[in-house]
């Protein structure tokens, strides 16, 4: 800079652009930008032409240095500040910026602006906003910018529609993705194997596993060889759905088999309970074709052992680890000690802990947490305690599973004041409780009873952020139908459907059960009809809950009707149902009627239950004993 402004002052000589532009370039690679600012104001001052080539090469160091938001100005003040009019390429290069900087959300800005100046953009304009919109889920707007190419004279390129079906496919929108590699395969755009990729991926992950095998075929007509991620992902979805035998079939095509894809096959045996036949994979196809078994595979392995409870053979698998290459690590052991931890073999999982430690291998925090959740289902409260004030000074740090565990566990021993305690300090650690701690709470409060400590758990749950569940609403829905307040019980449930909570028909069952048994029965069959009306099936233990409140009051003609239209709405009466009408028949003395609804049932395919026999050889012997007395 000393030369530069020694030179500056001598007589007879002044400074060129090129000079300027050599400058600015040094000075933007030390990232001094505001010498780079009072240079630029020195060249408008000595009436040098500012030409656009060192602006794009100053918006290129801004994008290098991070600071997209200072190129984006400086496009703007080229024209208002400098009267150099940015071309295209300006633009093109603020839009390469802030994609880089990760500031997506502008580059649509910068188009308008360009579009407004009657600049007419580039098919790499159009790609670079394209990607932007993808970035931030504006799919359709991407969609629509495609269209508006071949307005402004552009034609897509294959970039242009690999980003596209890309975010289509990753969106779930994988009939879209599909429609726009037709597009490609029928116009001058080569799909590469990555675009097959993304819609086969997408076809995989809804189970539309034929037609993405259908697009592998059209791949090698076409003459692409589909690679690992291809012939991965179809085998995984073959395995999915349940077609372990196709995906075997195929990964004999496969050229080169690698470790990843027989793990998938493997798997896909083990979650059908074909172990034998993912032994086989592993001891005889594997090592034909020359790959390793890894821990990953063997973990596969001890994994659906212990989905099907055979503890024992995992075992035995893990023992074999060592002999056969490969070393068991903490994943290998965690997965061993949950299988016998849901099985509640809490001794034979200690015994686990002890092989770790011999291996010199430690518990995480997911095994801490299999062994306290097990504890606490066993109700050894005090021991889970003792775990998880050890677990800090193993390294391991409670999560919220280590904390829902614990909570559920106090509640479980009636314990609410460490219950509550628990839940306060898990805020204290920096964990944040979800919908599953919150309902171990209330329902743990439901059952006592205590309503009011119920509701200081729903306010703060709803301030804290979380919206309340089926399983939250149903159990608020019960409390306030058994404290009589049924006018407030039916208000929650219109508010769990207006905020769109899927609710099944528990909740309605509770309320028109309730009803019922306060003998509430109009009430009921009016909010048996708003169901129905709202879109809701009622199911037949509704239905029965009716037909019960209706016998209770006498009204055993009505109860009679509506049971005979439970066809016409599409419900089959259950044993329940004919043993509350036999009862009812039999209390009022009309024996026959009773002893002709069950002719009827058992010809409709009926098969009495002992509570229907009991019912009537019951009443039957009332009647005779009645009709001994009388003699």
């Amino acid at each position: 800079m000393e030369l530069f402004q020694w030179a500056g002052g001598q007589k007879s000589y002044r400074h060129s652009f090129d000079v300027y532009y050599t400058l600015i370039d040094k000075v933007g690679t030390e990232k001094e930008f505001k010498i780079i600012d009072s240079l630029l104001l020195q060249m408008k001052a000595e009436g040098i032409v500012l030409r656009e080539s060192v602006f794009i090469m100053i918006m290129r160091h801004y994008g290098r240095a991070g600071l997209p938001g200072r190129a984006t100005s400086l496009l703007f003040e080229m024209r208002s500040t400098f009267s150099c009019e940015p071309t295209f390429k300006s633009y093109n290069v603020v839009l390469d910026v802030l994609l880089a900087g990760n500031c997506p959300k502008v580059a649509p800005n910068v188009i308008y602006d360009m579009l407004s100046k009657g600049i007419s953009p580039t098919v790499f304009t159009f790609a670079t906003v394209i990607k932007a919109l993808c970035a931030v889920n504006e799919i359709d707007s991407a969609c629509s910018l495609l269209r508006d190419m071949t307005k402004h004279g552009c034609a897509p390129n294959s970039i242009v529609y690999q980003t596209l079906i890309h975010a289509l496919a990753c969106a779930n929108r994988v009939n879209d993705a599909w429609k726009l590699l037709e597009e490609m395969l029928f116009g001058d755009c080569a799909p590469d194997v990555n675009t097959f990729n993304d819609v086969i991926i997408g076809l995989c992950r809804v189970d539309r596993v034929l037609e993405a095998a259908k697009l592998v075929d059209r791949m090698l007509v076409r003459g692409i060889s589909p690679d690992e991620i291809t012939y991965g992902n179809l085998m995984q979805g073959l395995c999915k759905t349940g077609r372990v035998d196709e995906a075997k079939l195929l990964l004999k095509k496969v050229p080169n088999p690698n470790n990843v894809m027989y793990n998938t096959l493997i798997n896909g045996y083990m979650t059908n309970g074909r172990f034998e036949e993912a032994k086989a994979v592993l001891d005889e196809s594997m090592v034909s074709t020359g790959c390793k078994p890894d821990i990953y595979t063997y973990n596969i392995l001890i994994h659906g052992l212990c989905k099907k409870g055979l503890l024992s053979s995992a075992h035995q698998v893990v023992n074999e680890i060592s002999v056969k290459g490969s070393e068991p690590n903490v994943i290998t052991y965690t997965i061993l000690i949950d299988g016998f931890c849901k099985k509640g073999r809490l001794k034979e999982a200690e015994d686990i802990i002890g092989e770790m430690s011999n291996k010199g291998l430690c518990l995480n925090t997911v095994g801490y947490n299999c062994l306290i959740s097990a504890l606490c289902r066993d109700g050894q409260v005090h021991e889970a305690m003792e775990l998880f004030r050890n677990m800090p000074s193993k390294g391991c740090k409670p999560d919220v599973f280590t904390f829902n565990s614990l909570i559920y566990g106090l509640t479980k021993v009636d314990n609410m004041k460490d219950a509550l305690c628990m839940y306060r300090d898990m805020y204290m650690d920096g964990v944040i409780a979800n919908t599953v701690t919150y309902n171990t709470l209330i329902h743990a409060f439901l059952r006592r009873r205590a309503t009011e400590e119920v509701f200081k758990i729903v306010n703060d749950m709803l301030f804290r952020g979380f919206s309340l569940d089926k399983f939250t609403y149903t159990g608020l829905i019960k409390a306030l139908c058994e404290d009589g307040a049924f006018e407030k019980a039916s208000g929650l449930f219109e508010e769990m459907l207006s905020k769109g909570t899927s609710a099944n028909n528990l909740p309605c069952n509770i309320l028109i059960s309730s009803l019922c048994r306060a003998g509430k029965i109009e009430k009921a069959r009016e909010f048996l009809k708003e169901m129905i009306c709202r879109g809701l099936k009622p199911d037949v233990v509704a239905y029965n809950h009716l037909i019960s409140g209706l016998c209770k009051m006498g009204r055993i003609e009505e109860a009679h009707n509506l049971f005979e239209k439970l066809k016409s709405e599409g419900i089959c009466a259950d044993a329940v149902t004919y043993n509350i009408l036999i009862g009812s028949y039999c209390k009022a003395g009309l024996f026959n009627e009773a002893y002709a609804l069950l002719d009827r049932g058992v010809v409709g395919g009926l098969v009495p239950s002992t509570v229907t026999w009991h019912i009537l050889v019951t009443n039957l012997l009332k009647r005779v004993t009645r009709g001994v007395e009388r003699l």
